[in-house]
C-alpha cells in the first residue's frame, strides 16, 4: 500500500449550474471563491499559499492563456486574495477541475504548502454562438491526426453493429462515442435502452432536491426513453446539458488543520486518496483508464469498493453510470445496467451514486464539474445534503473524465474521502 498523506478539505463550493449568459468568468470565479471562504470558516484567504485554476473553454471568448490570474487580477487588487501566490492553470477536458483538486492535494502530500486552493470555472452556453460552443468540445478529442480515431470508431462500429455517424444528430461527436459503447455493451452483456433510461430517471429524481441542479424537474423511465433522440440508443434526457459554473475546494495539512477553530475541525474532510490514470485507444473488451485509477485509489486508502458508502461518477450520458459501476468494482463487468436498476444506486439504495442528479441533470460546465462533485460528496459526508442526504455515509468516492482517446477518456480522477470520527 502506498503511503496515505495527511490532507484534509476544510472548504468546499459551489455555484448553481445553469445557462449564464449574463455572467462572465471573473463573476463565477469571485462567487465560488467567497463561498469556499465561507464554507471553510475562515475570514479570508491570507494562508493560501498555492492556487489551482481550472478551465476549457476560455479561448473561445479570447482568453487562451494567464486564465486564473486573469480571473483573479481583481480579487488580488481589491486585496481580498493574497499577492504573489502562483496559480497553475489547468485543462484537461471533463477531468479539469479534478487535476486542479488533484494538484492542490500535491501540494499539500509533498509538504510544499499549508493551504492549497483549487478552483474549476466554465462557460459552455454562448448565445447565437454554436460554433464557438462546438470548437470548446472539439478540443477534447485530437484535432491534429483526427484520421486515427476516425479509422478506430469505424472498426469499432463493426464490432458493436452502430456505425459512427459524428453529427447525424445534433448533440457533439462525444455522444456518438457513447451511444457507440452503449451499444457494444447492449450486444455483448444484454443491457437495455430501459437500464440506461432507469438511471437518467433517478439521477432526475435526485437532481430534483439539489437546489444546485441546472435541471430540477423528474422524469420517468418511460418519459426518459421517449424523449427526443441523441444517438441510439442514448435520447435526450440521458445527456448532460450545457451550461456554466464554478466550483471550488480548500485542502490543507494535518498542522494546518490542529490550528483551527473546533467549528472548522469538526466538518472537515479527510483526503484518502487521489490518484489519475491516462488514456489510450485500447481494444473494446479492455477496461477502461477509470479502473486503472480506482484500483490505485484503493491501495492508496487501503480501502476496498465494498468499503465506499457513496460515490458521484461521470455520468456525461446516463450508460456512464452503469460502465463505471463496473470499472469501480462496485459489480461484476456486465452487470452494471442489472445493478443500476435494481435502485441500489439510488437514495436509500446500498450505495447511492450520483445523489448530486449527476450530469445530466446537475448540469456539466466541462471546467467545473470534477470540484462539483467534491463538493456534492462533503455536504454527504457532513451530514449537510437536506433532502437528499444518504443515511450513514462515511466514504465517498468521485470519477471524473475527461477527453476522448477512443472508448477511454484521454485522463481520469479518482477521490477518496473520509468522515472524521468525532473526538
Amino acid at each position: 500500500m502506498d503511503r496515505i498523506p495527511e490532507v484534509y478539505v476544510i472548504g468546499t463550493a459551489c455555484t448553481a449550474f445553469g445557462k449564464k449568459p449574463e455572467i462572465g468568468f471573473k463573476e463565477l470565479a469571485r462567487e465560488a471563491y467567497f463561498g469556499v471562504l465561507v464554507d471553510a470558516g475562515i475570514e479570508d484567504g491570507r494562508d493560501i499559499a498555492m492556487a489551482w485554476f481550472g478551465n476549457c473553454g476560455m479561448g473561445s471568448f479570447g482568453q487562451r492563456n494567464i486564465r486564473g490570474q486573469v480571473c483573479f487580477s481583481p480579487l488580488v487588487r481589491e486585496k481580498l486574495f493574497p499577492e504573489r501566490v502562483p496559480m497553475m492553470n489547468v485543462e484537461g477536458g471533463c477531468a479539469t477541475a479534478s487535476q486542479a483538486f488533484h494538484g492542490a492535494w500535491k501540494d499539500i502530500a509533498s509538504g510544499d504548502s499549508q493551504l492549497s486552493l483549487a478552483i474549476g470555472v466554465e462557460k459552455t452556453f454562448i448565445p447565437d454562438g454554436a460554433a464557438r460552443t462546438q470548437e470548446i468540445f472539439d478540443g477534447g478529442i485530437d484535432r491534429l491526426d483526427p484520421d486515427e480515431w476516425l479509422a478506430y470508431y469505424g472498426d469499432a462500429g463493426k464490432i458493436c453493429g452502430k456505425r459512427f455517424e459524428p453529427g447525424a444528430k445534433r448533440g457533439t461527436i462525444f455522444m456518438d462515442t457513447y451511444a457507440m459503447q452503449a451499444a457494444y455493451h447492449m450486444t455483448r452483456y444484454g443491457t437495455t435502452p430501459r437500464q440506461i433510461a432507469t438511471g437518467a430517471a433517478k439521477n432526475h429524481m435526485h437532481g430534483s432536491l439539489n437546489p444546485l441542479a441546472q435541471y430540477r424537474f423528474r422524469l420517468t423511465v418511460d418519459e426518459v426513453l421517449g424523449d427526443r433522440e441523441v444517438s441510439y440508443p442514448l435520447t435526450r434526457s440521458m445527456c448532460a446539458p450545457i451550461g456554466d459554473g464554478a466550483a471550488a475546494a480548500l485542502v490543507c495539512s494535518r498542522d494546518y488543520l490542529a490550528a483551527l477553530p473546533a467549528r472548522v475541525r469538526d466538518r472537515a474532510v479527510k483526503v484518502r486518496a487521489s490518484t489519475m490514470s491516462g488514456g489510450k485507444y485500447r481494444s473494446l473488451d479492455e477496461p477502461g483508464l477509470s479502473r486503472i485509477a480506482a484500483d490505485r485509489a484503493y491501495r492508496m486508502s487501503g480501502l476496498s469498493p465494498s468499503d465506499i458508502d457513496i460515490a458521484e461518477v461521470h455520468d456525461a450520458t446516463s450508460f456512464c453510470e452503469i460502465y463505471q459501476a463496473e470499472m469501480l468494482r462496485f459489480c461484476e463487468e456486465g452487470q452494471g445496467g442489472a445493478y443500476v436498476e435494481s435502485g441500489a444506486t439510488t437514495l436509500g439504495g446500498e450505495r447511492p451514486v450520483n445523489l448530486s442528479g449527476g450530469l445530466v441533470s446537475k448540469g456539466h460546465p466541462i471546467g467545473a464539474t470534477g470540484l462539483s462533485m467534491i463538493h456534492e460528496l462533503v455536504l454527504q459526508l457532513r451530514g449537510e445534503a437536506g433532502e437528499r442526504q444518504a443515511e450513514r455515509a462515511r466514504i465517498a468516492l468521485a470519477e471524473n473524465g475527461g477527453g476522448v482517446m477512443g472508448f477511454d477518456e484521454a485522463a481520469c480522477a479518482i477521490t477518496i474521502l473520509e468522515k472524521l470520527e468525532s473526538d
